[in-house]
């Protein structure tokens, strides 16, 4: 169990919180949200001790073990795979590396022998002898092959090494686990197992991630850092989100009665408990959520941009043609002859092992990039604007403000300060930050901004890049409902499994030997079609 007693964290005189108390204990998985600054991956580190908190105290039971998931993905170049893993139970390592040591003294004597012998039982107590089998193991189910387990990490590919820096934090069971975005780099299948290995795990989990779906899958209780505290929740993100909006709903409807207000309570919670998404987890939860009282749930104090996209025209007949695309870059195919056609009112993701193939058809599609061969045909009706992955092209006049910077896109009758302060303190730059200038924006904010522009536009079709890389999940909420109401069309790539499943009415899969097209078909049932990803393997075979 680990306990957080009595803590506050202050930076520069900036209070994060304060007097938190909290008990995480096992079995239950806990994820951290709140708003951007919040400090969500600073408690994490206060946790690991990595950092001093301003006061109060982080402990754990005797004899357990906390591990995290390591963010620098070239900590470990000069080591092999397989070690890396096993790294993550450093004591064990450690063993393991000096036992080994010692069998290769040409000089090896008694006194080493008495060692190598204590060595040898400390090594078989923590179950040592299984250590390389679990690693690989391990390795294996996040899809790193037999093959890679003796390489050098150098030898890896980023998304590879984040797999195996991944497995390292998972090896050997530790009693505590901090993980911070696991989910960031990783494909679908890496994904889809992870939350099954922590819906099962029997000790504690805490995690800070934007996937909302990927909360939903694992937590059993939520840590809201807001109003410079830390609370616990049980339930998923979405029962915490549903929960702080009736909380709301119930506060400003201050004349209820409050059996009404009870009455609701109690629906509600039946609804969750009833949708439980684990069934190991289901009955416990269960019974945490019928003792929640109207005291329990309280409103949050998020801010949720406005985003509304809306098209100064209807699309004609026709959307876009594409007709035997192809593309490689460094002599690698991306895609060859590629052919499809959309229909005007589709919302279409493209997904695919290979970031690289989605953004490089993503550009094509948004007129940004060239094809080798073939030709992509937009419907004479159709106006667009395009978002890619990487907006910093957009930001780099050193001495334009945001205002001004938006200004640019905006027709004549809408470059006013008054109509662009408006616009963008819905989009949540109030104030002075209108004032400030673009090349000091956070990722978050180019973002926004980028969206800003777009809407403007008032394009009939959106053409957008794994839109949610940079958002916080309170702008992420906001775009992916803004985009569920958009009535145009849509072609987009995400990683965020509850944005493609709720937009896309399309799916397109695209590899270096064609694609798999699905009209007509939500990304779960794309996911759960045994047929449809035996054709996905296919393209990358």
């Amino acid at each position: 169990m680990l306990t957080v007693s009595n803590v506050s964290m202050q930076f520069s005189g900036r209070k994060l919180y304060s007097d938190v108390n909290l008990k995480f204990t096992p079995g239950n998985c806990y994820g951290v949200i709140g708003a951007n600054g919040a400090g969500k991956s600073t408690l994490l580190k206060i946790m690991e001790g990595r950092l001093q908190p301003t006061t109060g105290t982080v402990s754990m039971g005797p004899n357990e073990r906390m591990s995290s998931l390591n963010q620098d993905h070239f900590a470990f170049e000069d080591s092999v795979v397989l070690d890396t893993v096993i790294r993550g139970h450093q004591k064990l390592y450690d063993i393991m590396t000096e036992k080994n040591a010692l069998y290769l003294k040409p000089d090896f004597n008694d006194e080493d022998g008495i060692r190598a012998a204590e060595l040898e039982s400390e090594f078989g107590e923590m179950g040592g002898w299984e250590a390389e089998s679990e690693a690989a193991q391990l390795l294996q189910n996040l899809g790193i092959d037999d093959s890679l387990h003796s390489s050098l990490m150098s030898d890896l590919t980023e998304p590879q090494k984040v797999k195996v820096l991944l497995g390292q934090a998972l090896f050997g069971h530790p009693d505590v686990l901090l993980l911070d975005e696991p989910t960031n780099g990783l494909d679908v299948q890496s994904i889809s197992w992870l939350e099954n290995f922590l819906a099962d795990y029997e000790n504690t989990v805490i995690v800070v991630s934007h996937d909302r779906h990927f909360l939903n899958q694992v937590c059993t209780h939520m840590c809201d850092v807001d109003f410079n505290k830390i609370t616990v929740f049980v339930g998923n993100y979405d029962f915490w989100l549903e929960s702080s909006q009736l909380a709301a709903q119930l506060k400003a409807n201050a004349n209820a009665k409050k059996a009404d207000q009870i009455k609701e309570l109690q629906e509600f919670i039946a609804r969750f408990s009833a949708n439980a998404s684990k069934s190991k987890q289901a009955t416990s939860r269960k019974k945490q959520l019928d003792k929640i009282t109207l005291d329990d749930i309280q409103p949050s104090s998020r801010k949720y941009p406005y985003i509304k996209f809306v098209p100064e025209r209807e699309l004609g007949n026709d959307l876009v043609r594409v007709e035997h695309l192809t593309k490689t870059i460094d002599g690698v195919t991306l895609f060859d002859d590629l052919s499809f056609t959309l229909r005007p009112g589709e919302k279409t993701a493209f997904v695919s092992q290979n970031d690289l193939t989605t953004t490089t058809l993503m550009q094509i599609l948004g007129g940004n990039l060239e094809p080798d061969s073939g030709t992509v045909t937009w419907g004479q009706t159709t106006s667009r604007t395009y978002l890619p992955k990487n907006v910093n092209e957009f930001f780099s006049a050193d001495d334009m403000t945001v205002l001004d910077w938006l200004r640019q896109y905006a027709a004549k009758e809408e470059s006013d300060n008054t109509f662009l302060r408006g616009f963008l303190g819905k989009m949540l730059f109030s104030g002075e930050d209108v004032t400030r200038t673009v090349n000091v924006l956070s990722g978050g904010e180019k973002v926004r901004a980028m969206l800003s522009k777009m809407m403007l536009s008032k394009a009939n079709v959106l053409v957008l890049d794994d839109p949610t890389n940079h958002l916080d999940l309170e702008s992420i909420t906001a775009l992916n409902d803004s985009l569920v109401a958009f009535p145009g069309s849509m072609l987009f790539t995400s990683h965020d499994h509850e944005f493609i499943q709720t937009i896309a009415d399309r799916i397109i899969a695209v590899g270096p030997n064609g694609l798999v097209d699905r009209a007509d078909t939500s990304y779960d049932e794309f996911l759960g079609h045994a047929q449809v990803q035996e054709q996905v393997a296919k393209l990358y075979a």
